[in-house]
């Protein structure tokens, strides 16, 4: 066996699945079954910078590479792309160098969104949840502008390899800054829904995800890291926004504008679908799953709606809301054979916290520590019965998985005893 080359194809893999955004126990996973297919015992450590990869020689020898992942960026069909190479590897056992050479088809097979359609994705996004929060047609107009321009600022960064925390930084302060001037001209409506609406472009809603099913799955150093990652962006764009409003209120007199009225939830649910269109080519999605990412987040909201209407408590119907967006996810992952992370961070989208995230950032800046813990407390009671709710199904559905493959490993036992009998 080429244990070099293998090694090297297995490294290959797992780093590309790391740079896309793959849970930890995905990159391990895939890592040591291809190792498995070859009859090979190895060990995998995967943290968010990093990966280790362990083997065995003929000779007892261990062979160990360490893999520095660089950046990283939200590719869920590179995530879905690699996760089925690794089983395919595993199903046909090919030749190292050949396996190495799928790899390589793999990536020029891929398909990519170029740099307008980000640009419209940003569009999209920014204006569908101004929309969706309650603002005016002016502030949605208003909110896509800025989308733009947040677009173009994160873009240019990346290219000269800054790093996510003053990414979020500078794009949050240009995004707000443009808003506020927007307000300065009475341009808008309600600055604090067009500028919400952008934010949502910037909220980690795939690495708060990650995070939560890393924990699950026993990765806690890597889930720390990420949670870690969550809530320094969230600073970032508490920074962002409260710099752009120190600046915009010494060179223009801004009111403070009151929260957006309710919105329907017939619009909410529209404006959803829009929304999340734009996330669609943010986190490069293609085929089939678009629509179903686009129905989940539909159907995510729409479960909120419900149970409020019922009577139910904001707490309570985002906890029922995303058991429904994860039972989702889990669902289609098995019978479309995709990673479940695909749809769940897709579904998940209209109920991350962007406004708890603006308003208490406002209110530090504003002075008024009282309101900017309350807001706070309920950005956090919000992000935690959504953990809970996440925690809840990954567990279920992964205990149901370990019994059903039981069963059938008892039944090939059984009907192995039979024909030997």
């Amino acid at each position: 066996m080429q244990y070099n080359v293998l090694i090297e194809l297995v490294s290959e893999i797992g780093c590309r699945l790391a740079r896309a955004g793959a849970e930890t126990y995905r990159i391990e996973e895939s890592v040591n079954r291809i190792f498995a297919a070859y009859g090979i015992k190895s060990t995998a450590y995967s943290i968010p910078n990093t990966l280790i990869i362990s083997i065995l020689g003929d000779d007892g020898t261990p062979i160990t590479r360490l893999c520095r992942i660089g950046s990283q960026a939200t590719d869920l069909d590179a995530v879905e792309c690699y996760s089925n190479l690794s089983r395919r590897i595993c199903a046909e056992k090919p030749q190292p160098e050949q396996a190495l050479e799928w790899v390589q088809q793999a990536e020029s097979a891929r398909k990519f969104y170029g740099f307008y359609a980000y640009l419209l994705g940003n569009v999209l996004a920014a204006s569908g949840f101004t929309l969706f929060f309650g603002g005016s047609l002016r502030d949605s107009l208003c909110a896509a502008i800025c989308g733009l321009l947040l677009g173009i600022v994160t873009y240019a960064l990346r290219k000269v390899n800054t790093n996510t925390f003053f990414q979020t930084i500078a794009g949050a302060f240009v995004m707000a800054l443009a808003a506020y001037a927007a307000a300065a001209l009475h341009l808008t409506d309600n600055v604090n829904t067009a500028i919400i609406g952008t934010l949502m472009l910037l909220v980690p809603g795939l690495l708060f995800t990650n995070a939560l099913r890393d924990i699950i799955f026993g990765d806690t150093n890597s889930g720390i890291n990420r949670i870690v990652a969550v809530v320094l962006i969230a600073a970032a764009i508490a920074l962002g926004t409260g710099a752009a409003w120190n600046v915009a209120s010494s060179l223009w007199k801004i009111s403070v504008i009151a929260p957006a009225p309710s919105v329907s939830p017939v619009l909410q649910c529209t404006m959803s679908i829009v929304a999340c269109s734009g996330f669609v080519f943010l986190f490069n999605i293609h085929g089939g799953g678009n629509i179903l990412c686009l129905l989940g987040g539909c159907g995510t909201w729409a479960v909120v709606c419900f149970v409020q209407y019922c009577g139910g408590s904001e707490l309570l119907s985002y906890f029922l809301a995303t058991i429904a967006a994860s039972v989702f996810s889990e669902v289609m992952a098995r019978v479309r054979k995709y990673p479940a992370i695909s749809y769940l961070t897709v579904s998940i989208l209209p109920m991350l916290p962007g406004a708890g995230i603006y308003y208490a950032a406002h209110a530090i800046v504003s002075g008024n520590m009282s309101l900017a813990g309350s807001y706070g407390m309920r950005t956090l009671a919000i992000s935690g019965s959504m953990a809970a709710a996440i925690f809840l199904v990954v567990t279920t559905f992964r205990v149901l998985h370990g019994q059903l493959m039981r069963r059938r490993a008892d039944l090939a036992d059984a009907v192995g005893d039979e024909k030997n009998a």
